[in-house]
């Protein structure tokens, strides 16, 4: 089932790259910026620029998108594996047949189409499929990681005392399933107590023998 989810992730991913970054990246690019000695703005500042801002943004959601379904464990390794292959089979038609890996591109009328092609051109494409085919090859996030228990089990007592005993250990000789207490209540009893009788100051033991 963590599988198919990925799918699922997999379409939703391939969807922001082709329409949130081709459109952020075309935002940033296009845009008409007053350049004075080869710096955009006059070497000044960019945020009073709403079309470049927009485009940031549109990529660093993308890519914030991208890195948490990369990090994530739980997270199937198909939701960006699959499209990052789709991505670098791409730009492997492109390398081998331009003209057939644009004809490919859909709306490519839109801007949507156009950034497409343009991350298409500059490597762009293949740069971020490599990267998002990385969880495919870690073992570990093909498996569902089991959830460790401590040994520890509750016992329900007749009387409805909750106690926790080791796994494994029966419960004290001592007690019996009626509250716990002694079953044999002449254990309790005092015991006799030993008259050391009279004071006498000769040791226990007899005269030394010096002979």
């Amino acid at each position: 089932m963590r599988h198919l989810y990925g799918v699922a992730l997999a379409v939703i991913m391939a969807a922001a790259v082709f329409f949130a970054a081709s459109w952020g990246y075309m935002r940033v690019t296009t845009t008409r910026i007053t350049v004075t000695a080869g710096m955009p703005g006059g070497g000044g500042s960019l945020l009073h620029y709403h079309t470049i801002l927009q485009g940031g943004g549109a990529l660093l959601g993308v890519g914030l998108l991208l890195g948490l379904l990369m990090v994530v464990p739980w997270v199937s390794p198909l939701a960006t594996g699959l499209p990052g292959l789709a991505l670098l089979a791409w730009t492997g038609v492109y390398l081998a047949d331009v003209k057939e890996a644009f004809r490919f591109i859909p709306l490519k009328k839109y801007t949507y189409g156009a950034g497409f092609e343009e991350l298409l051109m500059t490597g762009l494409l293949a740069l971020i499929g490599l990267a998002m085919v990385i969880p495919l090859f870690i073992p570990s996030r093909w498996f569902k990681r089991s959830v460790v228990v401590a040994p520890i089990v509750s016992q329900v007592l007749d009387n409805g005392d909750l106690t926790e005993t080791m796994a494994g250990y029966p419960p004290p000789a001592s007690t019996t399933a009626d509250g716990g207490l002694l079953s044999d209540w002449a254990q309790t009893r005092p015991q006799p107590q030993v008259n050391p009788g009279p004071p006498t100051s000769q040791a226990p033991w007899g005269p030394a023998d010096y002979s």
